[in-house]
This record gives C-alpha cells, structure tokens and sequence, in this order.
C-alpha cells in the first residue's frame, strides 16, 4: 500500500513530548489498491492530477449527523458509493466522549469537504442529528488537544476551519475545484463549537474565521 501507519508510530513520541499525552486509537477503514486508485481518480476529475497523500495545510472541523461513531465507522469503512466512485471519509473520528479514532492516515487525501481534500484533515465529531448544535465539552476539548498535535507534527498546517465556513475559508487561497457548480451547503460543526476552537487555539498562529 502506498501509505504506512508506522512513520505516524514513530513520530508519536517526540510528539507527544510537545503537545502532552493524547490518547488517538487507530480504526482504519478499508484500505486497498482500489480505494487508492478511487483516490486518484477523484483527485484527478476534481484537482487536475492524480494523487493520494496530502501536504496538510488545513484541519477542517465537521459533525457526522449521526449519532453513533460505530454507524458513521462502518459509512467509512467501504471503498466506494454504488455508483463506482469514492467514498467519503475523514482521517479522524471523535466520540461523544471525546475519544478519538484515527481513521487513515493522517497524509491520506479523504473525501470530507469540496475544494479543500487535496490539502486538508478532516475531523468528524459524532453528533449534529437534525443540525442540532450538540457537540459535547469532551469533543471539544479533545479537538483542542488533536489540532494542536497536527499542528505540531506539520508545520505546513496554518488554517482550521468548520465546514459550513467553507466560503469565507477562500481567503485562505486553498480552495480548488474543476468541476463547475460542484459544491454543498453545509452547517458542520456550528459556530458555538467553532468559537469555542477558536478561543483555545488563539496562541496557536493558527487562522480561524469569524462568523
């Protein structure tokens, strides 16, 4: 496979040394030579080229709209929607309880946000059913702790935002799309959750937007 969980093992320790203890359980999702090739078609239909990892330089902050990490694992896990074409996921998954599983690999290119997977972490909090702005104070606090490990272990990382920021994020410079009118309206995480992250990380030198 073209990417390892081993190099992210190996750092883990200097890491930690930085940002302090932060407990991540690894649940991959399927990972096979098709979801990688799905990867590069993806890329190549929406980017311009083919590719599997990233250069992180974005986390992006979401909620799954569901109400159970293991509903929203076994979404993830497949490799494809019925019509063929790749399935959405992020590199992480927190729980209600602020648990957080790491989903792939921290460098892979996860289909989570339009104009932004070619560069960009995704997060997904358990949580938003109905829209509802129910992240818990655990989630946040361990998203706290995870942007900063990300940030400390790729320093190309500069911007966090929440999903339905998605817009005012095109300040950023990131954003990239070929497909004309390919986009979503989206209300992940909600402001609440992302002033809260904004409040944290404000010594961080880190870009958050506004409301």
């Amino acid at each position: 496979m073209g990417i390892s969980y081993a190099a992210q093992a190996a750092e883990k320790t200097a890491i930690e040394a930085k940002t302090g203890q932060l407990a991540i359980q690894d649940r991959p999702v399927l990972w096979t030579a098709k979801r990688e090739q799905l990867i590069r078609e993806y890329a190549k239909k929406h980017y311009g080229r083919e590719m599997v990892t990233i250069v992180p330089q974005a986390v992006v902050v979401h909620w799954t709209a569901s109400h159970s990490a293991e509903s929203t694992y076994k979404w993830f896990y497949k490799e494809d929607y019925a019509d063929g074409t790749l399935n959405v996921g992020s590199q992480f998954l927190v729980d209600r309880d602020g648990t957080i599983y790491r989903l792939a690999s921290e460098t892979a290119l996860c289909r989570h946000i339009i104009g932004y997977n070619w560069c960009a972490i995704g997060i997904e909090n358990v949580g938003g059913v109905n829209n509802a702005e129910d992240l818990t104070e655990e989630q946040l606090l361990a998203n706290i702790k995870l942007i900063r490990y990300l940030q400390a272990k790729y320093p190309t990382i500069h911007h966090v935002f929440g999903h339905y920021q998605q817009d005012i994020a095109r300040k950023s410079g990131l954003y990239r799309e070929k497909v004309a009118g390919y986009r979503s309206i989206k209300q992940d995480p909600g402001p609440a959750f992302m002033k809260g992250l904004a409040m944290a990380l404000a010594d961080e030198k880190l870009v958050l937007y506004g409301e």
